[in-house]
């Protein structure tokens, strides 16, 4: 079954799937923040660190699953496989979207 994702949701699971580190900024806003495994990291620059480390420590892909929204955030549950203990897991990817892009991503 296809999920139909948003925009920039599908363009962020396309660059995560593909390893292309450059890409990944697209999805963001300047002002973006993730949150991931008890860090924050704001900005452009932060992010795209933030996405070269995990890819090249985790070397891992998401599969959607189911794409809900709740409390003004758009959720994508995923399936996140890689090189880590308890491979796979499903995981909650909590986005707040505007003007197209990402301004916030919180995974858990």
């Amino acid at each position: 079954m296809a999920i139909n994702l948003p925009p920039p949701i599908e363009h962020y699971v396309k660059t995560e799937n593909s390893g292309d580190i450059e890409t990944v900024a697209e999805c963001f806003a300047p002002n973006a923040i993730v949150r991931d495994e008890g860090h924050a990291y704001e900005g452009l620059a932060a992010i795209k660190r933030w996405r070269a480390e995990t890819k090249k420590t985790y070397k891992h892909r998401i599969v959607p699953l189911d794409i809900a929204h709740r409390d003004g955030k758009t959720v994508l549950k995923a399936e996140l496989i890689g090189d880590f203990p308890g491979s796979p897991v499903t995981l909650g990817f909590n986005f707040v979207l505007e003007r197209g892009r990402i301004v916030s991503l919180e995974i858990a």
